[in-house]
């Protein structure tokens, strides 16, 4: 018998990426457990460019989209900005994540809240990951504050590039084959795991295994922690082929 589960994404207006990255691994999935079917339903923030103004000023909608969504009765919502987050101070997303639950359960349709920061943060701890390395398109200023916010979760972040663009649309527009040659310059000889996308817009997944084969380190995503933790709320195996080590079944 086939069983369908509505995922929605709250995503910054200019995000085109988790609308592509999320459907594309639970589409994956699909091939392993034929039994279940997903159906997208996203509402949006206005965001266009990656400032810390502007991400607190979106973060203030996300209210009105919980509830929009808890319209539709989807069955997890997913806050699929990271920066948005870890920009609002440390341990911001178990406050959004309970605020935002309250919402959708004041409406009578409790939905289980996903944040990609907060999921970013779990997965690093249930792979055990003490020791990282992070790539970020984010501007200096805002990468700092991302490696301070994942520092004080308890995982040093030993080595790290900031790719520095503030206009979201050109995060989008980043070409994932860069990726392998941008951790190559880092050292990651004595990292437990590479992040190589600490953020839900700039486009990785197609380059996670070619990472994870050149340097030999467990290599995830915040939209692969985000869909790890998704299939967690939704009480599924958190399993998907070609997703990189996090979604393997090692966990």
């Amino acid at each position: 018998m086939t069983k369908t589960y509505r995922i929605g994404q709250i995503v910054p207006s200019s995000n085109i990426t988790m609308e592509t990255e999320i459907p594309a691994m639970l589409t994956a999935r699909q091939l392993i457990r034929p039994e279940e079917r997903f159906t997208f339903h996203s509402a949006r923030m206005r965001m266009k460019h990656v400032t810390k103004e502007e991400l607190a000023a979106m973060d203030a909608q996300s209210d009105r989209c919980a509830l929009e969504l808890s319209d539709a009765r989807v069955d997890v919502l997913g806050y699929a900005c990271l920066v948005a987050i870890m920009s609002m101070g440390h341990g911001y997303h178990r406050e959004s994540q309970k605020r935002l639950h309250q919402v959708t359960a004041e409406n009578n349709a409790p939905a289980p809240i996903v944040t990609s920061a907060g999921a970013l943060v779990e997965a690093l701890e249930v792979m055990k990951a003490k020791r990282i390395a992070v790539v970020a398109p984010y501007m200096k200023p805002l990468t700092k504050m991302v490696i301070d916010y994942i520092q004080a979760e308890g995982v040093e972040v030993v080595t790290h590039r900031a790719l520095e663009i503030s206009d979201n649309l050109k995060v989008a527009a980043h070409d994932p084959a860069n990726l392998p040659g941008i951790v190559a310059e880092l050292d990651t000889s004595d990292v437990d795991a590479i992040v190589l996308s600490a953020c839900v817009q700039m486009p990785s997944l197609p380059s996670v295994a070619k990472v994870e084969a050149m340097t030999g380190k467990p290599t995830l995503t915040a939209a692969i922690a985000t869909t790890y933790q998704m299939l967690k709320a939704l009480d599924l195996e958190p399993v998907v082929p070609g997703a990189g080590a996090l979604l393997s079944g090692a966990y």
